[in-house]
């Protein structure tokens, strides 16, 4: 399909804006049999993906590692250098604090405020701009970014000025009606394609381009947000933007395509993802879950006084893998001395092991199997 969704308008100042036409746009409904049939499967598997995290131990102690790794890959699209691994070793003081790491934590910040505010507020263009000004304040930008703010100026994609800019958005006026139709689109209930019309607002939102910094990083926190508010999954375990990362050539033109109306090629590429990342996320919880069982019973022949401040630790271990003895005394209020004690028993069980990064005066260990699981340390 192949839909004009808007038009190149000319401005008074001489360049030449996006301006989208009413939205959903004509036609915008009527998908091919075969992008039906993806999207049955993507929703299948999602609920397959939901069903699964209701059964697992301990869910939320892991929770962080997939937002940290969704967190890590979107960042990284926009140019962050900083993995998981960086932003934990900051955590624990191993890293100087650096901007790049930031980037990570205040996308964690931000997805955790949003999945937490959507129970109160309706997702709506309020709660977007509350989630950006999470995002941006003290973080990172290009330009001024004012945070949880939608722009009052002409912002444009590439070039040094706009007179050289690969993509124009909308001109203010236009940005809060598109704004307005997009926010009425969220609870379409005409459209019974969910993953579609996420797919739909995201690349919507990326071509409205409402902030003047962080529109890229705010469009992915909305796809998980969407997923939870729609009911598709609880818990932000679909980590999309590895996706998007490991393709980010193709999702850059995949959404440029879209508002030269390709809009099939984009939900393709979009369900595709879904499907690949729900496949993964399944796997990678069934793994988790393993693991978790396996070092269980490697605790369970201690005594119950070892035992149970052995377990203390690695339920902890789930949600933050790269520890150091200050950590697990700030975690069981133990001496520096119990603490060490502890992480002894671990290292002697196999479960931890003294980090590479270590240093005879600051030393640092990793749950490793967990972190393999993730893909986040080497072999």
């Amino acid at each position: 399909m192949n839909t004009q969704i808007g038009k190149y308008v000319l401005q008074d100042e001489g360049y030449k804006s996006f301006i989208p036409f009413d939205f959903p746009f004509k036609d915008a409904l009527n998908f091919s049999k075969e992008i039906l049939e993806k999207s049955n499967e993507a929703h299948f598997l999602v609920g397959k993906l939901d069903g699964i995290i209701h059964v697992l131990p301990e869910l939320s102690s892991f929770l962080l590692m997939f937002m940290a790794k969704d967190a890590e890959s979107s960042s990284q699209i926009e140019g962050t250098r900083a993995t998981v691994v960086d932003f934990m070793k900051t955590n624990i003081g191993v890293n100087e604090k650096d901007t790049d790491s930031d980037d990570i934590l205040y996308y964690i910040k931000a997805l955790q405020y949003g999945l937490k505010r959507i129970s109160d507020l309706p997702l709506s263009m309020r709660l977007l701009r509350e989630v950006h000004k999470e995002l941006m304040t003290g973080a990172r930008a290009s330009y001024f970014s004012n945070p949880g703010e939608f722009r009052k100026t002409q912002n444009w994609i590439g070039g040094k000025n706009i007179s050289e800019a690969s993509y124009v958005p909308p001109t203010v006026l236009e940005m809060t009606r598109s704004l307005s139709d997009l926010e009425k689109f969220f609870y379409d209930d005409a459209f019974t394609y969910p993953l579609i019309q996420i797919a739909l607002i995201h690349s919507q939102f990326e071509t409205i381009h409402p902030f003047l910094d962080g529109n890229g990083r705010c469009g992915r926190l909305l796809i998980t947000l969407l997923l939870k508010d729609k009911g598709l999954l609880q818990s932000p375990v679909l980590f999309l933007s590895s996706y998007f990362k490991k393709h980010q050539v193709e999702y850059y033109q995949k959404l440029n395509n879209y508002h030269k109306g390709e809009i099939d090629e984009w939900v393709n590429f979009f369900l595709d993802g879904v499907i690949d990342i729900s496949k993964k996320s399944i796997n990678l919880l069934k793994k988790v879950s393993d693991l978790y069982k396996k070092d269980m019973e490697k605790i369970s022949m201690l005594s119950k006084r070892e035992h149970d401040s052995t377990m203390l630790v690695l339920d902890k271990l789930y949600s933050q893998p790269i520890i150091s003895t200050k950590v697990v005394m700030e975690w069981t209020g133990f001496s520096r001395r119990g603490a060490q004690k502890v992480i002894d028993r671990l290292i002697d069980l196999e479960i931890l092991r003294l980090s590479d990064f270590s240093t005879k005066y600051d030393r640092s260990y990793v749950y490793v199997e967990y972190m393999k699981i993730f893909n986040m340390y080497g072999a």
